[in-house]
């Protein structure tokens, strides 16, 4: 016990302390990436996890040297943890096209040049060069919405939700609204319809059933509070069978002749007609402007292929409303998104969606895509029984980001499998290389979808998977 106790000591007595562990060459190569003080605070982190660790004798009877050595590795580990934590981009070989936990919607080239070459600096955010006085946050964008859409006018925030929350705050505060049960939805984030609902400070008043809701649902509604019906699109999911709603210009007769106005929220912020490519169940933002619909909200980065935003358009005396209200300085766009904003509309305009690339993947049909996957397995070292073996297997994609649930395109997916390691090791592997390789798995393969996959990322993923095969 005495022989424990005083090993245990000395194995104390030989943590170096924080401003050895500073002084070592390697902690000087950290300093320049993270700056001193971080680096100390990383260092105090370290020694206070070997002195805990040696407590419980976890690492008793290392020596003055080992503890060093291991301290030094501890805080290299320290580092990389946080670099690996940090914003990066990777390659996403899911065949998910707006996947939201890889940014959804991927920025066009001219969308990223508007944003490095227009708005990264000094720009006419709020100026106009012609007069010389201030300009119109986002009038540009705003009235390509309006030739997009038909609307009178547009407004932009910073995301649907934000979008859902000004329009209700502004129009239904200390009033009802009314919406049907089939379309309370929640989309990813914990983003509730009741809840945004609630925290505009109107009350919600819940008609039809989950399924069925009529028209007379929404007529007996209507009371002397009522000052909004709202039409909720349910993005991820879909209610199929014995099902009943109103049309969208009924329930706009409806609310007029009451005197109200009628929201509709979207979603995906669908431009124009993509039925050639399966989407068949996504409302069209025009259409809904012409069905008499006030306002309709929708989202930035889906299947408009911008970046995050929630896009407002509607009428103008409503519109006007919504921009005079002091909410709106809480929850508009800054200068990059904006930017980015800009040239993506100005692409649907021009009718140019190849240059959108969530378009331009939705629109590619599995036999382009099985012929680039052929060509990319290719070029891959043979096959080796000990090693990793490529085959091209039939599969579907997806639309993500809460668009289309119904809609799954086909495609042609490589499908990996490795002599050595397990599909989970594969998968890890292509996690961890430089640029992460994001990747699916399926019945012990590990899959690969080019769909989403940019064409000049195929070097680095080839580069990736040759090093896996040796």
């Amino acid at each position: 016990m005495a022989d424990s106790v005083a090993s245990k000591t000395a194995t104390l007595r030989a943590i170096p302390s924080v401003d050895q562990l500073l002084r070592t060459p390697e902690a000087a190569q950290l300093e320049s990436a993270v700056g001193i003080q971080r680096l100390t605070a990383m260092a105090r982190e370290v020694i206070a996890q070997l002195r805990t660790q040696i407590q419980s004798e976890a690492l008793n009877g290392y020596t003055k040297d080992a503890l060093l050595t291991e301290s030094i590795e501890r805080l290299r580990n320290v580092s990389q943890r946080e670099a690996l934590s940090s914003l990066r981009r990777v390659i996403n070989a899911t065949g998910v096209i707006l996947h939201t936990n890889l940014g959804r919607a991927p920025l066009s080239a001219a969308a990223r040049a508007a944003v490095v070459e227009q708005a990264a600096g000094y720009c006419t955010l709020e100026y106009d060069p012609t007069t010389g006085s201030r300009g119109k946050r986002g009038a540009h964008a705003e009235e390509l919405l309006t030739q997009l859409t038909g609307a009178e006018a547009a407004l932009i925030v910073n995301n649907c939700a934000s979008a859902a929350l000004l329009i209700l705050t502004v129009l239904a505060r200390d009033g009802e609204t009314i919406v049907s049960r089939g379309e309370l939805v929640e989309i990813g984030g914990d983003f509730r319809v009741p809840e945004v609902m609630s925290n505009s400070g109107t009350r919600m008043i819940e008609v039809g059933s989950t399924n069925r809701t009529r028209l007379d649902d929404y007529r007996q509604a209507i009371k002397s509070d009522t000052r909004l019906i709202m039409r909720v699109h349910p993005s991820n999911y879909r209610i199929i069978g014995f099902t009943a709603s109103p049309e969208l210009s009924q329930l706009a007769s409806l609310a007029h002749e009451s005197g109200l106005p009628l929201y509709e929220d979207a979603g995906s912020g669908v431009l124009n007609d993509l039925s050639l490519y399966g989407l068949r169940d996504e409302p069209i933002v025009s259409e809904s402007i012409a069905a008499g619909v006030d306002l309709v909200s929708f989202s930035g980065d889906k299947l408009l292929g911008a970046t995050q935003a929630g896009l407002i358009v509607g009428r103008r005396e409503i519109i006007n409303r919504l921009r005079k209200h002091s909410l709106y300085r809480a929850l508009r766009v800054d200068k990059l998104c904006l930017a980015a904003i800009e040239a993506t509309l100005e692409a649907h305009r021009r009718g140019a969606i190849e240059e959108i690339p969530a378009l331009r993947m939705l629109a590619l049909p599995k036999d382009v895509i099985e012929e680039r996957a052929r060509n990319f397995v290719a070029q891959l070292p043979g096959d080796d029984s000990d090693g990793l073996t490529a085959t091209i297997v039939s599969g579907q994609s997806a639309i993500g980001g809460g668009s289309g649930p119904n809609t799954h395109p086909e495609t042609a997916l490589i499908a990996l499998k490795h002599g050595r390691l397990s599909a989970d090791d594969v998968e890890r592997k292509l996690r961890h290389f430089p640029t992460p390789i994001i990747a699916r798995i399926s019945d012990d393969l590990v899959l690969l979808d080019l769909r989403t996959v940019d064409v000049q990322d195929e070097a680095d993923l080839l580069n990736a998977l040759t090093s896996l095969t040796t």
